[in-house]
């Protein structure tokens, strides 16, 4: 993956057009999905803020539908180095189209989760709080790892007990890495597999109103 990735802005899909000064969320869908999936939350979120939905810059193999953030099969699949790309693509869309949002929160599914966690840890000075549902931090040492440590940014986790997706030794690895990095909110939903669950839409809410109070406290 030596070819610098890039996110199609065309693709992102908004809320609103009305977005200065308002809290921005970004929508990071999974393996064979698009910008559309995702968007369906909409229900579920805070009023108030505005909502992105970005496209994945790749498309993944035939006959697999939609787009994706880094590979899954071969020599690279879910490499630091595959994932770290992502994030740097996204990052880079998110430093044109923030314009003067009053605040950044990640919500990533699956791939979308993994590149959400890179992107908070390539750049925590412009992610303020991640939502990972069914994803992981991917291992391996980034530059600026401790950093985040000392920030300790608010990041919820949220897993199923039947999600038969993500290896045991990536959710080993995040169990682990996530505490010592982050103010780590979540919960482990019993039977649920490879998906989100409403039970699960209810706390994502919590996290996110609690990170808009702490944006309202920060502007006031």
């Amino acid at each position: 993956m030596s070819e610098e990735l890039m996110l199609d802005g065309a693709l992102t899909r908004w809320s609103t057009t009305e977005r200065t000064g308002m809290p921005l969320l970004v929508l990071l869908h999974g393996y064979g999905a698009d910008e559309h999936d995702l968007f369906g939350l909409a229900p579920y979120l805070p009023e108030g803020i505005a909502v992105a939905s970005v496209a994945a810059p790749l498309v993944p193999p035939w006959p697999t539908p939609g787009r994706s953030w880094y590979p899954i099969e071969g020599l690279d699949a879910r490499s630091s180095t595959a994932v770290t790309a992502a994030a740097k693509a996204f990052l880079s869309w998110l430093g044109s189209e923030r314009e003067d949002a009053a605040s950044v929160a990640l919500l990533g599914f699956s791939q979308g989760a993994a590149v959400a966690l890179q992107a908070l840890r390539l750049a925590p000075e412009s992610v303020d709080a991640v939502v990972a549902l069914s994803g992981y931090a991917t291992p391996g040492d980034l530059p600026r790892d401790g950093e985040l440590a000392e920030l300790g940014p608010p990041v919820f986790w949220g897993r199923g007990t039947h999600d038969d997706v993500i290896p045991p030794a990536l959710v080993a690895h995040t169990a682990e890495w996530l505490p010592a990095h982050a103010e780590l909110s979540g919960r482990v939903y019993t039977g649920l597999t490879h998906s989100i669950s409403e039970e699960e839409l209810g706390d994502v809410r919590t996290f996110l109103d609690k990170w808009l109070e702490r944006v309202a406290k920060t502007e006031g």
